[in-house]
């Protein structure tokens, strides 16, 4: 659905985007995350044909943005992080404007507006001026017209901010039900809304892609968490004498149970070893299980220059 090939854009002496190349697939819901400054904007901008690279190319379900911009935004549905509403208009009357203006064919609207108007819990303030809705559902009347036309790529760009825990969760339900018919790039800097709602990242930093993988790929670390029911001597030195381990560190544990973190190189898998190791020396284990990394975790080491794949 969307292929970014070694894509650059500079502002006077500031390189904003420095080689971005990826892809995402149709129906794939992916996080786009970066610093402020990153060049996570500038890629938005691009994909939906408001700005034009100085290189590379773009393309979206199988069209250049270039030389098809129009036909491109036809198949976009964006909410920027503040979206451009009407507060003057009714609900209503603003989603009629924007079926008008996508050209969705008079019988259709009905069905058109009747679907992003549930989909998104608006039913019973179609009459109220948006300039009086809370800052949640003016959110929820952004979304509504991004979601109008039906389009193959929908971007959002923070669409949960504003809003309370319960239609967050909703907003949540929605997505992974528009991604049966729609490609989603969802950008947030609310990282664990990214854990629950995407199956994949793309992190830029400095202009460049510094990963790309599901997010069960970057969770792995392959290292092992050991927690003991009563401290016992030489445990760390056995452990880092185990094939694999490059090294092993005493952590915080809950209850002050004695625990390790257990850290080795990419591909090894810890955990089968130190509890072979565990069995062997006799050692009161409480809990073996693999040292998983969150998403907040593996942006800050890559902020840091760390290698997380």
């Amino acid at each position: 659905m969307i292929e970014v090939m070694d894509v650059t854009k500079s502002f006077g002496p500031v390189e904003a985007l420095r080689g971005v190349s990826f892809r995402v697939a149709p129906h794939e819901v992916v996080g786009l995350l970066g610093p402020n400054g990153a060049g996570k904007s500038t890629t938005i901008r691009i994909l939906t044909g408001y700005l034009q690279p100085d290189s590379g190319t773009v393309t979206v379900d199988g069209l250049d943005v270039l030389r098809h911009t129009r036909e491109v935004q036809a198949r976009i549905g964006y909410l920027p992080e503040n979206a451009p509403l009407y507060n003057d208009l009714s609900v209503q009357a603003y989603l009629k404007m924007m079926a008008d203006l996508r050209m969705i064919p008079e019988e259709k609207q009905p069905a058109y507006l009747s679907e992003a108007i549930y989909a998104t819990g608006l039913a019973d303030h179609l009459t109220r001026p948006i300039g009086e809705l809370s800052k949640g559902y003016r959110q929820r009347v952004g979304l509504a017209q991004a979601i109008l036309h039906r389009p193959k790529l929908l971007i959002l760009d923070e669409p949960t901010i504003g809003l309370d825990p319960t239609q967050i969760i909703e907003i949540r339900r929605l997505i992974r039900r528009l991604a049966q018919e729609s490609t989603i790039l969802f950008s947030s800097h609310i990282l664990s809304e990214v854990e629950a709602v995407c199956d994949r990242v793309i992190i830029i930093m400095n202009g460049q892609v510094k990963a790309d993988a599901r997010l069960a790929d970057l969770a792995a670390t392959g290292g092992a968490i050991l927690v003991l029911r009563r401290a016992v001597d030489g445990v760390q030195h056995a452990l880092a004498s185990l094939d694999g381990v490059d090294a092993v560190e005493v952590v915080p544990g809950s209850d002050g149970y004695p625990t390790y973190r257990v850290r080795g190189g990419p591909g090894v898998d810890l955990c089968p070893a130190v509890y072979d190791l565990a069995r062997e020396q006799g050692w009161p284990v409480r809990e073996i299980r693999p040292d998983v990394r969150t998403l907040e975790t593996v942006f800050n080491q890559l902020a840091m220059g760390v290698e997380v794949l």
